[in-house]
């Protein structure tokens, strides 16, 4: 911008210059994509095991961005991670700072996970789990879990976590002499697997919980694209 190279309808554009819907912007006289307005695009993602979270795998894995629409000019931010062998909801927006939020510690976002647990889980292991265990990189404690039946090496518990650290609920029941043999996100804040959603499909994140997503994060929501709003409209015919 300071060698002119920049100019906004006509104009060379100066330092501070904003750029509004609908502006002509060029950049060495080449059209530079300006949006028609602002929006969000907040996808919900059955992650199925054996997916990583990383754009690109050096072992030549499949990644979590491989099933996820096309961008022309924005791209997916992954809303935290889960590792490679964790199924169940994984975020993807447009919005970055909403990304940003959602994964600071201070917006504490809840998690909810569906584990399946390999030995003999009794009482006083629960209540460890939920005053607090010492882990390697400190404490971590579970806000609630709830025992979901099961016999064997089949049994299950519905457990919740207030932060996303790495292979934390893993490590948690490791800390108690048991192990986790199968693990599933099914809740991130106020957005829910939809139990509709088969491993590897994705959706638009529906609209209460879409606007329950961005109070929480003390964002102003700015919509979904025009194409997204009209598939609602029509799916509520």
């Amino acid at each position: 911008m300071a060698e002119g190279r920049v100019r906004i309808n006509g104009r060379v554009a100066a330092a501070g210059t904003r750029i509004r819907a609908g502006d002509q912007v060029r950049i060495d006289g080449r059209r530079v994509f300006v949006p028609a307005e602002e929006t969000c695009r907040l996808l919900a993602y059955h992650k199925p095991p054996g997916e990583v979270t990383t754009r690109r795998d050096p072992e030549g894995r499949p990644t979590v961005f491989e099933r996820l629409p096309r961008l022309r000019f924005e791209r997916w931010v992954a809303i935290g991670r889960l590792d490679i062998n964790t199924s169940g909801l994984m975020l993807f927006a447009t919005h970055g700072e909403l990304a940003h939020r959602l994964m600071h510690p201070r917006y504490a976002m809840d998690r909810e996970y569906a584990v399946r647990v390999l030995g003999s889980v009794d009482p006083g292991m629960i209540r460890n789990l939920e005053h607090g265990v010492e882990l390697d990189d400190g404490p971590a404690r579970f806000l609630s879990i709830e025992d979901e039946g099961g016999e064997g090496a089949n049994h299950w518990y519905r457990v919740v976590l207030g932060e996303g650290r790495n292979r934390e609920v893993h490590r948690m029941w490791e800390s108690q002499g048991v192990r986790v043999s199968r693990l599933m996100r099914t809740r991130f804040g106020p957005v829910r697997l939809p139990s509709r959603l088969p491993a590897g499909a994705f959706m638009d994140v529906p609209a209460h919980e879409r606007a329950a997503l961005f109070e929480a994060a003390g964002l102003e929501d700015p919509g979904p694209p025009a194409a997204v709003r009209r598939r609602a409209s029509l799916r509520d015919r």
